[in-house]
């Protein structure tokens, strides 16, 4: 028999420090030790789940003495669901430990020379901010510490939620969730209480079987819904029973949506959403441009702070009303309109052709003649006959994937040669690697955070460069 590795337990250790990725740091012995759920200030036993030559990684066995900081989690299913890992902390202790990870990125990882970082712009609302969420129909839930898994029911093993992190076949049925505004989490737990007293299947993840797959709720600022409900078969007589009875129980659901989908992915990117009640879509306004949002639209899901997030990039690209703006990875192209009124011409450029489409209809419904938008890859479609063509970029704004760039895209940005830049992004980590190869032409004159995402360590960033 194998040699059984001895269990690590530290005792009375303090938490020193916000690391990167929602954890907590402390120090033993010379090596960084990485805890997740702990506050600075916090005195605990850790016990340890992997041991490297310099670093260690634990959870929390025990709290010996709370930090005077921490904070009672607000939602019942903290340190279980994947989401809000940073609900312990204060507020203000996440925004500091946001611009610093900025600040880690780019200048102590990335070894960029930028400004001073202008302060993180805070989000007004720390809870129900989300305009879509998507839950999870399980066949087989999560099971919760008290529970016997035993002496629970087939029913009583059903759930719809979210999936728990590290188990992609595991689902934590969710009772409120503290993301989205309602009638969120009244149509969540209207559906589950449905389909257990109709006794229609959940979907099993492994096996792939069942009926009720998942669904996505979606809302706006005017209070408009758009439910979208994921079958994995088709049963007319039990999905139109369903779709009545949810129909009927929520009038202010102004978009009714079902997808048929037998594929082995939850993506609905590839799938015909059939609507079937209510209108084709829901809006959204912001400064007085309505962007029509789709069944597959993609939209920033923090409304308001979207706002925020704009209003910095507009500001970063210091339009005078005489530039050409290329606005790359558009979208459905909010940022291209939200800056147009400022510019003589804005190009958006998108990979996706159906989002184009949507930007077209929003840019035409805004009544905004000065936008023209183009789908395709971006080096593939930023070549020098386009720049002939529709004119040479004063200004270049970007807000790619959490990927980042590709290099070949960097090079036929700088080959385009624009005055500035704007560069958004939802991951400082591939940004700094991007703005390396940037600033092999530019200098960075301005560093702007934007917290999108409150109680996680998700963070915005935009960085405003110039020609050198």
């Amino acid at each position: 028999m194998g040699k059984k590795k001895q269990e690590i337990i530290l005792e009375n250790i303090e938490i020193t420090d916000v690391a990167a990725e929602g954890k907590a740091i402390a120090k033993v012995d010379g090596a960084v030790v990485f805890v997740q759920f702990a506050v600075p200030g916090d005195i605990v036993d850790i016990k340890v789940t992997k041991k490297k030559k310099n670093y260690m990684e634990g959870y929390i066995l025990r709290i010996v003495k709370p930090s005077e900081h921490r904070l009672e989690p607000f939602c019942s299913h903290f340190g279980i669901c994947g989401g809000c890992k940073w609900q312990p902390l204060p507020y203000e202790m996440q925004l500091k430990a946001k611009q610093q990870q900025v600040w880690d990125q780019l200048v102590r990882i990335g070894h960029l020379d930028i400004p001073e970082i202008t302060p993180i712009v805070p989000s007004d609302e720390t809870t129900f901010y989300r305009n879509k969420l998507e839950f999870t129909f399980s066949q087989r839930r999560w099971i919760l510490d008290d529970e016997d898994a035993e002496t629970l029911s087939d029913k009583e093993k059903l759930g719809l939620g979210f999936h728990v992190g590290r188990f992609f076949d595991k689902v934590l049925d969710i009772r409120k969730c503290w993301l989205q505004a309602e009638p969120s989490n009244q149509i969540r737990l209207f559906i589950k209480n449905y389909a257990l007293d109709h006794s229609l299947t959940f979907f099993n993840i492994r096996d792939h079987v069942g009926f009720l797959r998942n669904m996505i709720i979606r809302t706006t600022q005017e209070g408009n819904v758009m439910l979208i409900l994921c079958f994995y078969h088709e049963d007319a007589e039990a999905r139109t029973a369903l779709l009545d009875a949810v129909a009927a129980e929520f009038p202010q659901i102004t978009s009714l949506y079902y997808v048929i989908n037998g594929k082995a992915n939850d993506s609905i990117a590839d799938q015909e959403c059939i609507l079937y009640r209510g209108d084709e879509a829901i809006y959204e306004t912001m400064e007085g441009l309505k962007f029509k949002i789709g069944p597959k639209s993609f939209y920033q899901t923090n409304t308001k702070q979207a706002y925020k997030l704009y209003s910095v990039a507009r500001e970063y690209a210091a339009l005078t009303g005489n530039e050409t703006v290329y606005d790359l990875y558009t979208g459905t192209g909010t940022i291209a309109q939200f800056v147009s009124g400022k510019a003589a011409k804005v190009i958006g450029i998108e990979y996706v052709p159906e989002a184009i489409e949507d930007a077209k209809i929003n840019a035409a419904g805004n009544k905004i003649t000065n936008c023209d938008f183009y789908a395709g890859d971006m080096k593939d479609i930023l070549t020098d006959e386009f720049v002939q063509r529709h004119g040479h970029p004063d200004v270049i704004i970007l807000d790619p994937p959490r990927a980042g760039i590709h290099p070949d895209v960097a090079k036929v940005i700088l080959n385009a040669a624009p005055d500035r830049m704007v560069y958004v992004s939802c991951n400082p980590a591939s940004q700094a690697r991007d703005l390396e190869i940037l600033c092999q032409d530019y200098m960075i004159t301005a560093v702007r955070p934007v917290d999108m995402f409150p109680h996680t360590h998700h963070v915005e960033n935009v960085v405003a460069l110039k020609r050198r």
